[in-house]
């Protein structure tokens, strides 16, 4: 098991452990992905889907030890009239580095929502703030205008060895504190403040915008890898595009 598969998944596995989300796979796996340049299976899309708080969780794996390539992407979603953060973790080895980006992705705006910033954002402060001061993590490329699809309490680096094993205990302190946004969902008060903004209209404006090409250039090297259609379908499945 490599390390950047053990610290996306073991986030993955928390999720699915909790019956209650009544999440089911979508085929066993949804798609393998293979390459035009080799008949090989080079990884898979996984997706569950559920009825209620998470309508959907999408896992895509791309191991390709010819270009030292391994990367693994969880993002779970969760429902489009819901004010509950998604939440996200990608984690990657490639180029001779380790890299992860751990995330909740805002459901409205932070900076006009103070309460919905505090009670979903603000208990992960002195761990975002601990965990960004790590020896061995340096700056990871990514543009502001992938910034500003996150959220200011996004943990995002290129880490050596040592530092990307220490990230397992953060990762579970942030899906442990998603998992209870989820469960308990947003106090009456916070949801309440959130009445001024369509969370589903703006959910699907900020997912075309987070998996464009035009914003992530993983995408570009993603269609170099596993020709264009097979890159627009995983688009698709992690905007919110029916399953086929």
């Amino acid at each position: 098991m490599s390390l950047p598969f053990a610290l996306a998944t073991r986030a993955l596995d928390a999720i699915l452990a909790r019956p209650a989300l009544a999440l089911t796979e979508v085929g066993s796996p949804y798609r393998e992905l293979r390459s035009p340049m080799s008949p090989a299976q080079v990884g898979m899309v996984r997706v569950w889907e559920g009825p209620a708080a998470i309508s959907r969780v999408v896992y895509v794996g791309l191991t390709v030890p010819p270009i030292g390539l391994d990367s693994h992407m969880v993002f779970a979603f969760t429902a489009p009239k819901s004010g509950v953060p998604h939440f996200t973790v990608d984690s990657v080895h490639g180029g001779g580095y380790y890299a992860y980006h751990l995330d909740l992705i805002p459901r409205a705006e932070l900076s006009s929502h103070l309460s919905y910033m505090d009670s979903a954002y603000h208990p992960l402060t002195a761990l975002y703030e601990e965990a960004s001061q790590r020896e061995g993590l340096s700056r990871a490329h990514i543009g502001p205008r992938q910034h500003a699809l996150m959220s200011p309490w996004m943990l995002v680096h290129r880490a050596d060895g040592t530092a990307f094993r220490a990230m397992d205990p953060i990762v579970d302190a942030y899906v442990s504190h998603w998992l209870g946004l989820v469960s308990a969902g947003l106090p009456d008060d916070v949801a309440a403040s959130l009445g001024d903004t369509d969370l589903a209209t703006r959910d699907a404006t900020v997912r075309a915008n987070l998996f464009s090409p035009a914003v992530d250039p993983v995408w570009a090297q993603v269609s170099r890898l596993l020709g264009e259609a097979a890159s627009d379908e995983i688009r698709d499945v992690l905007i919110g595009g029916p399953l086929t």
